[in-house]
């Protein structure tokens, strides 16, 4: 624990985010900078609770009572090494994690729970910042070669354990650029991309090799994947879009939300989209269908571009403003959140229904035809409650039905989930041996901690596979 008293002393308090009118004029962070006199009281808050079920709200445990005790001490290079000991990336947790362990906070049963992620950011960013974080190689190989494919959160934190481990690893990436959501589907203003790559920088020192522009299953096929290494790993992600198929679907103008994402990610890492190919708000109606953090990462990219009006729509209820009764401490709450993308404009709407799209003669959508629609899971259509939006581009941002088939997983071939997802057992390995998955591939869509969770506990299974025991934390 930190202060005895220190959760009567401080109230809760997380960092401020940038003017509205500073911030959607640029892709910068939209949180300031918090002073580190106030994250030592922030961390002082940690309470001797007894049972810190933070750690069960957190996927990767992390070991938050003790770092923030170490902070509150001052002792931020101890911090530092017990923040690495169970996340090996906690600068991206930090920035765009919803911070589960906060709802499980203790202290959150009948007050403002810790600040522990703001806590979690500063001790890396502070870590990088006096050159505390160096390259760790490890001191002999394995001689045993590994693949991972997909360089995402996931994918990373399986390479660097494996690596450490002493295997060869080589991270096949069939993007351009390596760093896969974390690169492509992470908005700048969320998460700019410095931290991604100064961690590159130290994977890279370790020892790790990244080949980029490899489509796994396309330019080389899983029969030579297994043929060349002794254990591969599918960090594929889950980027199968889940489809809208309503009258009007192949009008010009509509648009999976990921493919609007990524092409403002790579404008802001300087590559040019053939005008032909464009996805811009500029000037236009936007209707952003899904209420979810995608749709949030669409709002906030279309104020940027400076549309004329933003409205997004989810068929669900709104929350209540507080703790619902159906999700009680520990769990993860229902209730309304105000996303910094929402501070900066655009309207929301709740039990919304989209029944279908109508055009002008060119082809090119002009309006969202809706209707109002009762609490799930009936979703029964409320009388006369029909309405429609006038929408030069619509983004569907309505969620993902897991890792794209076509390729490497029909190749294989491998075993698939109810769901569309990698079928693995309990030691995260597939329906072939020595091919294992984890992340989004394995679990269908979810958080970034999750991922890294997933490529930790695949990496100890995966070192178990090749030497027969593991000394790998998961």
């Amino acid at each position: 624990m930190a202060k005895v008293t220190g959760f009567l002393e401080y109230t809760r308090e997380t960092p401020e985010r940038r003017p509205v009118l500073e911030r959607v004029n640029d892709w910068f962070e939209v949180y300031q900078d918090f002073p580190a006199q106030k994250l030592q009281q922030q961390a002082a808050r940690c309470m001797d609770c007894g049972v810190p079920f933070c750690h069960t709200g957190c996927p990767v445990n992390n070991l938050i009572p003790d770092w923030n005790d170490l902070v509150y001490r001052d002792r931020w290079r101890e911090a530092l090494r017990a923040l690495h000991a169970t996340n090996n990336f906690p600068e991206f947790t930090g920035r765009i994690c919803p911070a589960p362990c906060e709802a499980a906070c203790v202290l959150g049963i009948n007050d403002k729970a810790v600040t522990i992620k703001a806590v979690e950011q500063y001790i890396i960013d502070r870590g990088f910042q006096e050159g505390w974080v160096q390259p760790e190689p490890p001191r002999r190989r394995s001689g045993k070669k590994v693949a991972i494919v997909g360089s995402g959160p996931a994918g990373l934190a399986a390479a660097q354990q494996l690596n450490r481990a002493g295997h060869s690893v080589t991270v096949f990436e069939k993007e351009d650029r390596i760093g896969g959501l974390l690169r492509y589907g992470i908005p700048d203003f969320k998460m700019e991309k410095f931290p991604l790559d100064r961690r590159l920088e130290q994977l890279r020192a370790e020892g790790i090799e990244f080949r980029t522009g490899v489509h796994v299953g396309s330019s080389i096929t899983g029969e030579q994947f297994q043929r060349s290494y002794d254990a591969v790993l599918l960090a594929v992600g889950a980027e199968q879009p889940r489809e809208l198929p309503i009258p009007g679907r192949e009008l010009n103008g509509i648009h999976f939300a990921m493919d609007y994402l990524v092409q403002q990610n790579r404008r802001g890492a300087g590559d040019k989209v053939p005008q032909s190919e464009e996805i811009l708000a500029t000037g236009k109606h936007v209707v952003i269908i899904g209420g979810g953090d995608t749709g949030v990462d669409c709002l906030g990219t279309a104020h940027r571009q400076k549309a004329a009006s933003v409205h997004q729509l989810q068929i669900h209820p709104m929350p209540p403003d507080a703790r619902h009764e159906t999700t009680p401490w520990p769990l993860w709450p229902l209730q309304l959140r105000m996303e910094a993308a929402h501070e900066e404009g655009g309207y929301r709407e709740w039990s919304v229904l989209t029944t279908h799209f109508s055009g002008d003669e060119q082809g090119n959508v002009r309006k969202l035809h809706c209707v109002r629609v009762g609490p799930k899971p009936a979703l029964e259509r409320v009388p006369d409650s029909e309405f429609y939006l006038d929408a030069d581009l619509v983004l569907i941002a309505i969620g993902f039905s897991g890792p794209i088939r076509k390729g490497l997983l029909q190749e294989l071939p491998l075993a698939l989930d109810a769901r569309g997802n990698v079928l693995t057992d309990e030691s995260y390995m597939s329906s072939l041996k020595g091919v294992f998955s984890a992340g989004d591939a394995r679990r269908g869509q979810s958080l970034v901690v999750w991922a890294i969770a997933e490529g930790r506990k695949a990496a100890h299974h995966i070192d178990k596979f090749l030497t027969g025991s593991s000394q790998l934390p998961m």
